[in-house]
């Protein structure tokens, strides 16, 4: 797996000055100590991309957040609810999150991440 790679996959992070090539190798180099090949088997690849983006996402976050004068890091959970003037809207984040996942609920990515990660090494199953 290598960034070109990645970047063909999740055309979504092709930008290579918001995405640089050092950063995409970083979070793969990550990814490949947190997906065990032995479980993953043929879905080791999308293990690694989607661990990557995950990490991708929060970074472009970061720097967004630092762009602004902000402080980048920072951490905060989904959203539940919005308010402007009289106007508020709320959305049911237990239907995209996954119980326990902890951080990896930040992104869509995590979520994915997550949701494989807890069917690998299942064992069999028996109907």
């Amino acid at each position: 797996m290598d960034a070109a790679q990645f970047r063909s996959d999740f055309p979504e992070f092709a930008d290579t000055t918001r995405y640089p090539d050092s950063l995409v190798t970083l979070w793969l180099t990550v990814a490949a100590s947190l997906v065990n090949a032995d479980r993953w088997g043929e879905l080791t690849n999308i293990g690694l991309e989607l661990v990557t983006a995950h990490h991708l996402v929060l970074a472009a976050r970061d720097q967004q957040a630092a762009d602004g004068g902000g402080l980048p890091g920072q951490s905060s959970g989904p959203q539940s609810s919005k308010s402007i003037d009289k106007v508020s809207v709320s959305y049911d984040t237990g239907a995209t999150t996954v119980a326990d996942a902890g951080f990896w609920n930040m992104t869509s990515y995590g979520v994915r991440f997550m949701g494989l990660t807890r069917l690998m090494g299942a064992g069999g199953m028996q109907l």
